[in-house]
Formats: C-alpha cells, sequence, structure tokens
C-alpha cells in the first residue's frame, strides 16, 4: 500500500506487515527479525482446561476489498473448520489495513467471529505488536511526564543485565548507554490506564521521526477506563491492547462457550507517523502526535472502513442525562455527581463492566454539574453504570438502555444512593478506587527507574513491597484515629514481611479509635474498599486479636498481580462488615485487619477506603435507589 507518503508493505495471504517505509526511510520495522517478528497481530488462547497457546495470526486467504483514488483497504482471513481443532483458536479472523490519500499512517482493525456450533475457548489477550529498529528508535513517549531514552534490547541479554524477582524485570549492568548503568527495567512500569492510553511511541533522532500507535476510542477494548494494559517497552517494541487479564487475571480471561455464537471488531487503530525538518526538535514530534490524536478522537466513529460489521456514525445512538448522589450523612439536599464516570455497558450486576470483555463499552466523564454525554452508541441491549469519586460504590439504572440508529436519549436526572447506613465515625483514604493516596516509600536506592524519582507516579518503582519490611522489621502497622495521618502513616499495600531466612509471615494491621458512647443494641458498619488484591485474604476482628474466628474473612481473592506490575489499583471489591454492638466498648477500641496468606512477596492488599459507621439513623433504608455492591 502506498500513498506517497507511506508505503506499508504486507505479506500476501498471511497480512503481516513485513516493512514501513517513511521519510527516505526503507524500513521502521526491525530489519534484522524474520518478517513474521516485525507488525502482527497475535493472541494467546487455550481450549477449555488446556494449556496456553500463543498465535501470530496469519491469514490464508487475501483480497483487495476496495482500492480507488481514495483509500486502499485490504482484507488478510483466517477461517476455521473442525479440522483445525486444537491448532487454531475457532474463530474465523478478518484482519483489514487501510491507507487513505494523504494520510501520514495506515489503520488497522479485525473481526473476530465464533459460530455457534464450534467449540469453546478462553482469550487471555489479544493485541497488536509493532518491533521497530533498534539502531534508529531509542526514546519512547507515553505521556508527557513519561518519557525517557530507553535501554537497547540487548542490554536484556545475559551478562549485560541482573534478572531481579521476576523475569521482566531487570537491573542493567553493563547497558550501550553508560548513563543507564545501574537502572531498573520492566516493562510493567510502562502501563497505563486505558482512559489514558490514547498515543504512545518512539522518536529517531537522526533523522527526527516519530512511530505512534494511536487508539480513537476505548469502546472496544475491555472492561473499562480504569483497566491498566501495556503500551511501550524495550524492543523497541509498540502495542495495540484491546484485550488483556493483566492487573485482573483469571476475572478478565474472555471465555466463549460451545453453542454460544460471538463477533466482536477490535479497532480501527491508526499508526501514525511524523518527521520533524530543520528548527524543529523531538518535543515537536511528541505534540505533533498530541494533535493527530485529538483529531483522530474527533473522528471517531470512522466513516471509511468498509466492514458492515463497523457501525458507522449514523447507525449509532446517544445518551444523556444528569446524575445526582444522595448522601444524608453529607446533606439532606441531592449532590452534584462532579466528576463522575458513567458509561453504558452490557447488561450485568452494579460493577460488572470491570470485569466485562466480550462486548463494547461506552463512557465519559459527567461534567461539574453531574451533566452527561455520551455520543456514537453501537446498537443493543445496556445497563447504564456510573461510579462517583468521593463515594463508595457502584450505581447501576436499573432498566435496560435500549440503543437504537439515530436515537437521542435524555434520561433525564438520575440518583445515586451509596452504601449508607449511619453517619461516618472515622475514615482513611479517599474513595477513588486507588491506593495513591496512601504512603508510597521511595524506593530502594539499588532498585530506581530515574524516571519516577521525583515522579507523581511513585508506586510505578520496583520493589516497593520489600520496603514494608525495612519500615516495620518487627512489628506492624498501627494506625491511631485523630492522631495518624493516611498520607504519611498508611502503608500503600498490606503485603507480607519478609522474614531474615527469605521466608514470608502474614501481617496484621491494627486501627485504634475511640467511641465515647456505644448503642450495644445497635451494629456500627464497617466499609472496606478494596483497591486491589492479589491471593490474600482480609479477615476483621474487633478488640481481640486472637479470636479463632474472625467477625469477617474475604476469603482468599484476587489474581491481580498488582503489588510487583507496579499498579495502584486491580479490580474494585467493597466489603460491608456488621460489627453487633456487643462488640465494641466505651473508650480505646481496635480494629485487627489481617492477611495471613505468605507464600509469596507479592501476595497482599491495596486498600481504596475505610469508613466505619455509627448506628443506623433512624428509619434509614439499606436500599438505594439504583443498585449498588
Amino acid at each position: 500500500m502506498d500513498n506517497g507518503t507511506v508505503q506499508v508493505t504486507l505479506s500476501k495471504p498471511a497480512g503481516l506487515v513485513t516493512g514501513i517505509r517513511y521519510d527516505g526511510i526503507d524500513n521502521l520495522l526491525e530489519v534484522l527479525n524474520r518478517e513474521t517478528n516485525r507488525g502482527y497481530w497475535d493472541l494467546h488462547w487455550n481450549p477449555p482446561g488446556g494449556k496456553g497457546i500463543f498465535d501470530v495470526i496469519s491469514g490464508t486467504s487475501f483480497r483487495v476489498v476496495v482500492e480507488n483514488d481514495e483509500q486502499v483497504e485490504l482484507s488478510f482471513t483466517r477461517m476455521w473448520d473442525s479440522l483445525l481443532e486444537g491448532k487454531y483458536i475457532p474463530l474465523n479472523i478478518d484482519k483489514r489495513f487501510i491507507l487513505l490519500r494523504g494520510s501520514s499512517g495506515f489503520y488497522s482493525y479485525a473481526i473476530y467471529k465464533h459460530l455457534q456450533e464450534w467449540p469453546g475457548f478462553d482469550i487471555g489477550e489479544t493485541r497488536i505488536t509493532f518491533k521497530l529498529r533498534k539502531d534508529m528508535f531509542q526514546y519512547m513517549a507515553i505521556a508527557d511526564n513519561r518519557q525517557r531514552l530507553m535501554p537497547l534490547p540487548d542490554d536484556l541479554l545475559p551478562g549485560r543485565c541482573q534478572t531481579l524477582a521476576y523475569p521482566e524485570a531487570v537491573i542493567l549492568v553493563n547497558p550501550e548507554l553508560p548513563e543507564l548503568t545501574g537502572e531498573v527495567d520492566d516493562k510493567y512500569q510502562y502501563s497505563c490506564e486505558n482512559k489514558d492510553n490514547q498515543v504512545h511511541g518512539w522518536i529517531c533522532f537522526k533523522p527526527l521521526v516519530g512511530f505512534w500507535q494511536i487508539t480513537p476510542s476505548d469502546e472496544f477494548r475491555t472492561a473499562g477506563p480504569l483497566k491498566q494494559n501495556l503500551t511501550s517497552h524495550v524492543g523497541p517494541t509498540t502495542l495495540a491492547m484491546f484485550h488483556s487479564s493483566h492487573y485482573a487475571g483469571k476475572d478478565l480471561v474472555l471465555s466463549i462457550s460451545p453453542g454460544e455464537p460471538w463477533k466482536k471488531v477490535f479497532g480501527p487503530v491508526f499508526i501514525y507517523l511524523n518527521s520533524a525538518s530543520n528548527g524543529e526538535d523531538a518535543p515537536f514530534l511528541w505534540e505533533d502526535a498530541k494533535m493527530q490524536m485529538m483529531a483522530e478522537v474527533q473522528s471517531w466513529p470512522y466513516s471509511f472502513p468498509v466492514s458492515e460489521d463497523f457501525q458507522k456514525s449514523e447507525e449509532r445512538g446517544n445518551v444523556c442525562g444528569r446524575l445526582l448522589v444522595k448522601d444524608r450523612n453529607i446533606s439532606d439536599d441531592y449532590i452534584l455527581a462532579s466528576g463522575a464516570y458513567v458509561g453504558l455497558a452490557p447488561p450485568g450486576d452494579a460493577g460488572s463492566w470491570q470485569t466485562e470483555c466480550k462486548d463494547y463499552q461506552f463512557w465519559t466523564r459527567a461534567d461539574e454539574n453531574g451533566y452527561f454525554s455520551i455520543k456514537s452508541i453501537c446498537t443493543g441491549d445496556y445497563n447504564l453504570y456510573a461510579w462517583v469519586p468521593g463515594f463508595l460504590g457502584d450505581y447501576r439504572f436499573d432498566a435496560i438502555v435500549n440503543i437504537i440508529s439515530g436515537c437521542d436519549m435524555d434520561m433525564g436526572d438520575l440518583v445515586y444512593e451509596p452504601p449508607r447506613d449511619g453517619p461516618t465515625l472515622w475514615e482513611i483514604g479517599i474513595p477513588d478506587r486507588s491506593a495513591a493516596e496512601f504512603y508510597i516509600p521511595d524506593p530502594d536506592p539499588k532498585f530506581m527507574n530515574n524516571l519516577y524519582a521525583n515522579h507523581p507516579d511513585r508506586f510505578r518503582q520496583y520493589g516497593l513491597w520489600d520496603r514494608y519490611a525495612d519500615m516495620y522489621p518487627d512489628t506492624d502497622l498501627v494506625y491511631t484515629v485523630g492522631l495518624s495521618d493516611y498520607r504519611k502513616d498508611w502503608f500503600f499495600a498490606q503485603v507480607v514481611r519478609r522474614k531474615d531466612d527469605g521466608t514470608h509471615v502474614g501481617t496484621t494491621w491494627q486501627i485504634k479509635f475511640k467511641l465515647d458512647k456505644v448503642d450495644r443494641s445497635c451494629s456500627y458498619k464497617l466499609r472496606v474498599a478494596i483497591a486491589s488484591a492479589t491471593l490474600a485474604e482480609l479477615q476483621v476482628r474487633v478488640n481481640d486479636e486472637k479470636a479463632r474466628r474472625p467477625l469477617f474473612t474475604s476469603g482468599l481473592i484476587g489474581r491481580d498481580n498488582s503489588i510487583a506490575r507496579h499498579g495502584i489499583h486491580g479490580l474494585y471489591r467493597l466489603y460491608n462488615v456488621n460489627i453487633p454492638g456487643a462488640r465494641v466498648v466505651e473508650g480505646e477500641n481496635t480494629i485487627f485487619l489481617a492477611q495471613p496468606r505468605c507464600t509469596s512477596p507479592f501476595q497482599g492488599l491495596m486498600y481504596d477506603y475505610i469508613r466505619l459507621e455509627g448506628p443506623p439513623f433512624s428509619g434509614s433504608s439499606n436500599e438505594a435507589s439504583g443498585s449498588f455492591k
């Protein structure tokens, strides 16, 4: 495909990108790699109960879908039949590549289709991967404040680096760039939430050329706006992630059953190429890439993809409304749901959107007055979901929202009543689904990534889990309500403690608080919002640390792996614990939060927010007008 600005070479009929020619450079992709390892769609799947299979998707049939003065669209398909069972995933896959007249880049999307009579499968991950020339692209940019010269792939070879606690994390011992010596590299330090993952890529300095992956919409990505995904990393590698179970685990495996028809369009995404003329510099390329990203977002949904499976603007519908919050502890009046996340996702329970991975989701942020508008929604049945920073829980509008072509639906005022039984006696943290407000220690100086020195994302440094034992070598964290400050005194993760012999023990944190008066006939409510859990268990005891049975246990929860992978959250969980009035006393009380699971250094919990409520308001109801969890 060639439009005079960009030339894209694809293998036929496989549909692998073997070359990208731009600005006088014969190939931006790594010419030292085999042609099957330069630019490709891939997925990681398994038959039910079977072993995982990594599949670089190679087409078996090629056709030119459209070729005219304005655009070229190519199709590379791989069709499934029963003779391929166990070898290939039971999907018909149609990969598309589009080049427009005058465009400095190209688009790609794919249609995955499973027929009802075919066997089932699980998908852990699917994406597009590009591997660029290591002799040219060494500067990576994924945000205004997340840019740096990166190690070369050769720096990760044995003898050039030292592997740390897991294979992806290394210390650079003898890197090509001496100034990187002693730094940590780990691809998970460059993860990003979907809502912020719109443009990332690489810059070559000689000549000044940028290679950018632009995702103009989140609608085809799984698990909503807070889902974290990989972006770019040492290779130089750039990924367009559509689905992954990172920061969630098996709760986010896409499972299709036998007898279940399924079809989804992933993309289109845009690969944008830019260059700088005399007098311009590398920052110009990043700023220009952001401008191009904004232009792509404004153009969504695209009008040019030929496939009827990709709905165009006139086929879609719109929804608007206003979200209000009713929390009588704060006000008898409605509270404006300023900055609320509001979205349409497939029907399910409140909060189910964060593990939904088969269909499309459409999200927006409400304005300061709670007004929201979601445009260009694909036709179908949805629930409307929301959560409000500063308030616990998940909202769901109970009625199904049916989107038909051309609809403009005004849902009016919606009221969310967050979980609330009685007045707040005390609280720790901010209910925002993240542990970022808590104490995040400095990393061990031996394990620095200098990008994150004096950076707001302090949590992205390697090895912070071990800092807990440095701070609490013998006893665990004790937090005293009214004296302690969660920003300084609440460690960001309740991790295990490393012992001198290399083994680990579980930890028990204490919250000490005073009650002036106790109503022993009523219950108190402890609300514990979890930002992340990894093979952990939360046990709650009140005023008796040695009680054989805890007042509450979550059981074994979570496979987020956020502690090891430098995330500050994973999947959100909310637990509501009834504390009988007979369990508390006037004067000093202690709540014990135990996490006993301790076979790995990466097991533990991240808290989002903890609140103790007094006995219920008179005439109070536990039910909300929307549903919550």
